[in-house]
């Protein structure tokens, strides 16, 4: 035997350990989006170019296209999105994995996704949960946070079964309600667990030695428990919905729980229709308060919303509301309108709205509106400026709290 074929076998071996190994694969990062009306998402693609307008935002514009000017479709961020009429919709990310009908619409979840793509190297999977109407005091309520409680107004009142708003059967109400009490944070968690038992039924090129992680949650919610005054009798005083606070804790608790996930970042997407306002506001603070529990320090972020908020598209609705209450008022030959003699002729009234509504709303306000809102204030005015900006903060929060652990 030579002395080559004899030492081959050992300059093989030395040749391969210099060989550096390739680099192991990233797992699947997941992240799951969940709340109302609001994460389901009402801007219009139609929106987008608004917000090209302004040079602060241009940039993210050019982000949210393509080179064909369409919206982008990512590359390594794909979606499950559990819809409100309980069908599944998912593929690669782009714009139209908003609210579902007419035209396409986005969410939070397009730009979240997009600012993802850029600041993770391996694929992300985006788990999205919506339904419109839906409250964390009854439709969300997670399993620590027990039975529905009637509120002290409920107790003195709906006995009675007599008043606005008032349960005209309290037997069927309160059987209604503990049928309804956490059925959408099941369905929530059913649909997160059913997409991980099979990654790859959403991502083709799902490695499974890789894995998955979950690796955040965000919240956007509140617009019924904020509206519900039967709830939250007090809550237009400071406090007065501090029992929000209390099930927005036990939820995120349960969700962490249930997936098996302690320690996974939180977002809380503060509610924040309207605006900054001048002083604070109750839902608001209660909404934030769970970020600052000691338990949740660190690993629960709340993103205030508000500055996002359109203040030009804002005042354009305002005088728009007037407009409506006015026609309201002529129709109705309410007192305290100019028709409540009733004497005004049809073409008298629609004169007088004409000229009513020109005070208001001058041509370039009309194309304003045109250009950038495509909803009722209560979804932001369906602004895509606007959910484009709470999506990417909502991902940037997200990976503050994944760089500090």
């Amino acid at each position: 035997m030579s002395l080559r074929h004899h030492w081959s076998p050992i300059l093989v071996g030395l040749a391969l350990a210099l060989i550096p190994p390739a680099p192991a694969a990233e797992p699947l990062k997941v992240f799951i989006l969940a709340g109302q009306s609001n994460m389901e998402g009402h801007a219009q693609v139609s929106t987008f170019d608004y917000i090209g307008e302004d040079p602060a935002t241009a940039p993210l514009l050019k982000e949210m296209k393509g080179e064909d000017g369409k919206p982008r479709e990512c590359e390594r961020v794909w979606i499950s999105y559990l819809t409100g009429d309980g069908v599944v919709k998912q593929g690669r990310l782009t714009a139209g994995y908003g609210a579902l009908g007419g035209e396409a619409k986005i969410g939070p979840e397009f730009t979240f996704g997009l600012t993802m793509e850029k600041s993770i190297k391996g694929p992300v999977l985006i788990l999205k949960t919506a339904w419109g109407g839906k409250s964390l005091h009854t439709d969300f309520r997670s399993p620590s946070a027990g039975p529905y409680e009637l509120s002290r107004f409920q107790l003195e009142n709906y006995p009675k079964q007599e008043g606005h708003g008032i349960p005209k059967d309290f037997a069927k109400w309160k059987a209604d309600k503990v049928h309804e009490t956490g059925h959408y944070y099941r369905l929530m968690i059913e649909h997160v667990r059913k997409v991980l038992e099979n990654p790859q039924s959403v991502v083709p090129e799902y490695d499974a030695a890789a894995g998955y992680e979950l690796a955040g949650f965000v919240w956007l919610q509140g617009w019924n428990d904020m509206c519900d005054s039967h709830t939250y009798p007090e809550g237009h005083q400071a406090g007065g919905y501090d029992l929000y606070a209390t099930l927005l804790g036990h939820f995120i608790r349960d969700v962490r729980k249930d997936l098996k996930a302690p320690g996974m970042p939180f977002v809380i997407g503060v509610m924040g229709v309207g605006g900054i306002l001048d002083a604070p506001h109750p839902f608001r603070e209660a909404m934030a308060a769970p970020a600052a529990l000691p338990e949740f320090r660190g690993n629960v972020e709340a993103v205030q919303t508000a500055p996002f908020w359109d203040s030009r598209l804002g005042k354009i609705d305002e005088n728009r509301g007037k407009i409506s209450q006015m026609e309201w008022m002529i129709r109705v030959k309410d007192k305290n309108g100019p028709n409540a003699d009733g004497k005004m002729t049809e073409e008298q009234q629609a004169a007088y709205l004409k000229d009513y509504r020109a005070g208001l709303i001058s041509p370039e306000d009309e194309a304003l509106w045109q250009r950038g809102a495509s909803n009722a204030g209560y979804h932001y005015l369906g602004c895509a400026k606007t959910f484009a900006l709470m999506g990417r903060a909502f991902a940037e929060a997200n990976l503050r709290l994944a760089a500090g652990q």
